[in-house]
């Protein structure tokens, strides 16, 4: 199994289309991290690249995101790769506990940027 986590600084990057990389964990078949690769992430917006597909031809099954746009949800979805929104902190402690099975779905989706520039997301 591959995980994949949009990544800042050995982070989740709460913004899913501009993160830095994308951590991609391997999970061996005794649910260990085998190995965690990074690779640069697309220029632009992660739901217009071909990230989704990209990633999907890797064999990534598991996406953990921050916040992401439904657009986004939807390309990865389609591509065979589960979504689960809402996710923070170092990421091979946030794979860890996915493997735990402590993580769900926030169910949050971002719907744009407020005045501020901050992410309005909603339910």
């Amino acid at each position: 199994m591959k995980i994949v986590i949009p990544t800042k600084d050995n982070q989740v990057d709460s913004h899913f289309g501009h993160c830095e990389h994308f951590s991609i964990a391997e999970i061996s078949a005794d649910n260990k991290i085998s190995s965690i690769e990074l690779m640069p992430s697309p220029e632009g917006c992660g739901c217009k690249s071909n990230i989704a597909n990209q990633l999907a031809d890797m064999g990534v099954t598991v996406m953990l995101a921050g916040n992401m746009g439904q657009g986004a949800v939807n390309k990865i979805s389609q591509a065979g790769i589960q979504v689960f929104r809402g996710c923070s902190g170092d990421v091979r402690e946030l794979v860890e506990a996915f493997l735990a099975e402590k993580v769900k779905d926030s169910g949050m989706t971002c719907a744009g940027h407020g005045e501020s520039g901050d992410h309005v997301c909603e339910h």
